[in-house]
């Protein structure tokens, strides 16, 4: 191979380099020919930069540029000018010069690619997953990765600058039962015996309290054996986060400023602090939701009372089961009847057993499927709810027990947000969710769960409550509708532990062979402590106004959890599986 070198990157040619001899290394971007001239567009991970192939100047070189076609590596020596002032280019950093090139060196050719880079928006994404490499090369997917870059060093900058370790914890641990399936990992060395890929390290993190390291933080590598989604991924990045000493107002602080300082260093956008505080009751009963999104209004509005001497049959069932009547108002659309119809299909997609709707028309009568079921001052009624129901409203109703009617809707007042336009697409907007509670119960078993882990520490006074009135020390930071990530203080003292344990359903013996290794710590000086892990994948898809993880993770798996890539997961060897004393079960009959 000719030797070949490169003296500055595509995009940084500026004024600096006029009338100099310099050496340029790239893909070939796009090639056109204007008679006697070739133009090709360089491009490197910094930019383009317009190269010219004159015969006059070189014909051998102009000859080589005959054979470039897109994706082509190329190295080249030229001198740098300027462009006329007909043909500078001001979409291009480099837009006012170009390189008159003198000698090329083909570095390695392409084949046809399975699609352009024009056109791999516009793919298959698998096909684009399969070839991330080539997608990889276009700028929109470079920049995501350049914005990935600086948010992980403005993040560590910012720990580094308030007194945080970075320290590692172990990818091969134990499995231990904190809510999500673990990834099983079998020991050659131990047979029958396994490790986990750690969901999170969250018990790494606070034994580090245990040994006294006070402030902690990793930009840590997780992994679940979860169903995906479009913010899911089987592997993925969190920033994980543990403090001595403190209370929840602590951890906040440091969440608020990290975020802000993060934004005006990746984004020069500014982020106003303190973000507002919502109690998980509020944000449910007003969004139907733990995570509401905040960049447009839309409560819900409990109407349940408006109803309590019904005729109608399927309410009045409801509501002697004790159910809850729930309203969306839009106010200033006037619906069609077929958009009317559209939505109530639309809320049965959403788990809604139906959907009922009431209008006021622009001449101030009431129009529903129930309308005669109404009272006759129904318009008067209502504004004892909602004050602005006028014309044009709209009432959305959903009945039911209250957590499924108001996660239904919950999840309508989204839909309708997005396809109404109420949405900003462009702001941020931040909210701590706070005073979960501390359980749930399993309605099929009647089993008391964990709502965010078992070592989440629950608020005074718990003891003297029932499971489901207590509360926890927790918190959780959503932007624009999703979860960034979630925390709490922690137990550190072993009898609220057990206690918790207990209530959890968790004997005493299977603490001990699950937890034993904390439970030990925390009767050997355990620091009051807490923390919070972000998901950084979640929090750079909304920096960049991505729809899904997968496009700012360099190589993601599909939504099936699979690699197109790597061609994983693939099977191995029967010999290579009898190494770890395992034997494939057969396949169960279809």
């Amino acid at each position: 191979m000719q030797r070949y070198e490169r003296t500055v990157s595509c995009g940084r040619v500026d004024a600096h380099y006029l009338g100099k001899k310099i050496n340029l290394s790239g893909w070939v971007n796009k090639r056109r020919d204007h008679g006697g001239l070739i133009f090709i567009d360089l491009r490197d991970r910094s930019g383009i930069m317009q190269l010219v192939f004159n015969p006059d100047l070189s014909q051998a070189a102009h000859d080589q540029a005959h054979q470039l076609r897109s994706e082509f590596v190329i190295s080249v020596t030229g001198t740098v000018v300027e462009r006329s002032a007909a043909t500078i280019n001001n979409e291009l950093a480099t837009g006012r010069f170009e390189l008159q090139v003198e000698s090329i060196i083909i570095l390695n050719k392409a084949k046809t690619l399975p699609f352009t880079l024009d056109e791999a928006a516009n793919v298959d994404e698998e096909l684009r997953l399969k070839y991330r490499y080539i997608d990889l090369r276009r700028p929109e997917m470079h920049q995501k990765l350049v914005l990935r870059n600086n948010v992980i060093f403005a993040l560590r900058e910012f720990m580094h600058n308030e007194c945080f370790y970075d320290i590692e914890t172990p990818i091969l641990t134990k499995n231990t039962p904190e809510g999500a399936r673990e990834f099983l990992v079998p020991s050659r060395l131990h047979h029958r015996s396994f490790y986990a890929l750690p969901q999170s390290p969250q018990l790494y993190k606070q034994l580090l309290m245990a040994g006294g390291m006070e402030r902690y933080y990793q930009v840590a590598r997780c992994f679940r054996d979860e169903d995906l989604r479009s913010d899911r991924q089987p592997e993925f990045t969190q920033l994980d986060i543990e403090m001595s000493f403190i209370k929840e107002g602590d951890i906040q602080d440091i969440i608020e400023r990290l975020i802000a300082y993060i934004w005006e260093k990746a984004l020069n956008i500014t982020i106003p602090t303190p973000f507002k505080r919502m109690t998980y009751d509020e944000a449910f009963n007003l969004y139907g939701s733990d995570k509401p999104d905040l960049r447009f209004a839309l409560p819900i509005v409990d109407i349940t009372t408006l109803f309590a001497d019904t005729e109608l049959s399927f309410l009045r069932t409801i509501l002697d089961k004790q159910g809850k009547v729930g309203a969306l108002h839009v106010p200033s659309k006037d619906f069609t009847r077929s958009e009317l119809d559209s939505w109530v299909n639309k809320a049965q997609k959403l788990e809604a057993k139906g959907l009922l709707w009431i209008r006021m028309k622009e001449d101030g009568t009431i129009d529903s499927p129930v309308a005669k079921f109404l009272p006759t001052n129904f318009a008067t009624i209502i504004k004892q709810y909602i004050p602005d129901f006028s014309q044009a409203s709209t009432l959305f109703i959903v009945a039911g027990k209250q957590s499924q009617a108001w996660t239904v809707l919950g999840r309508l007042r989204l839909e309708l947000g997005k396809e109404l336009a109420m949405i900003n697409e462009q702001e941020f907007n931040f909210l701590w969710v706070i005073d979960f509670p501390l359980f749930e119960q399993d309605e099929t078993t009647k089993q008391w769960n964990a709502v965010h882990h078992p070592f989440t520490s629950p608020q005074e006074g718990w003891q003297q409550l029932e499971p489901s009135q207590m509360k926890a020390r927790a918190y959780d930071v959503v932007l624009n509708g999703v979860e960034l990530g979630g925390g709490s203080i922690r137990i550190h003292d072993a009898q609220i532990q057990d206690k918790v344990f207990d209530l959890l359903g968790l004997s005493k013996e299977q603490a001990k062979n699950k937890f034993g290794f904390l439970l030990e710590a925390q009767e050997l000086g355990f620091p009051p402590h807490g923390g919070i892990a972000l998901g950084l994948d979640r929090l750079i898809m909304l920096m960049c106004h991505a729809t899904s993880i997968r496009e700012v993770i360099a190589f993601p798996k599909t939504q099936r959890g699979y690699d197109p890539l790597m061609a994983a997961p693939a099977e191995v060897s029967a010999e290579q599986i009898g190494e770890y004393g395992l034997l494939f079960a057969p396949k169960k009959k279809e």
